[in-house]
C-alpha cells in the first residue's frame, strides 16, 4: 500500500522558513520523482518541486526557484522541502507526490498524500 507521511506545515510570517518532510512507502522509490505540489484556494494545482534520486535530477517551479530546496534521505525514504523567504502567495496546502513519468498534471500512475497546510502571513 502506498503511503505518505507529511509533516512540517504551519503558520509563519512573510520572510520566514519552514521545512516540509515526506516519508514515502509502498513503492520503489527510485522509480519515481518525489516532490511537492500545492493547491491554494481558488487557484489551480501547481507542481512546486520534485527530485529523482537515481540521478539527482530536480525541478522547481519559477515561482519558488531560488527560495525552495528539495533534498532526500534515501535510507529513510524521506524527501524534504526547505522553504525560505516565504511569501503570502506561498500559502496553500502542500501535497507530497510521486510522479512516474515526471509529467504534469497528475496521472493514473502517480501517487500523492493528504497534504499539509502552509500559511504565510503578511
Amino acid at each position: 500500500e502506498v503511503q505518505f507521511v507529511e509533516s512540517g506545515g504551519g503558520l509563519v510570517q512573510a520572510g520566514g522558513s519552514l521545512r516540509l518532510s515526506c516519508a514515502a512507502s509502498g513503492f520503489t522509490l527510485d522509480a519515481y520523482a518525489i516532490g511537492w505540489f500545492r493547491h491554494a484556494r481558488g487557484k489551480a494545482r501547481e507542481a512546486v518541486s520534485w527530485l529523482l534520486s537515481r540521478d539527482n535530477n530536480t525541478y522547481y517551479s519559477d515561482s519558488v526557484k531560488g527560495r525552495f530546496t528539495i533534498s532526500s534521505d534515501n535510507a529513510k525514504r524521506t524527501v524534504y522541502l526547505q522553504m525560505n523567504s516565504l511569501k503570502p502567495e506561498d500559502t496553500a496546502v502542500y501535497f507530497c507526490y510521486a510522479l512516474k513519468d515526471r509529467s504534469w498534471p497528475l496521472g493514473k500512475n502517480d501517487y500523492w498524500g493528504q497534504g499539509t497546510q502552509v500559511t504565510v502571513s503578511s
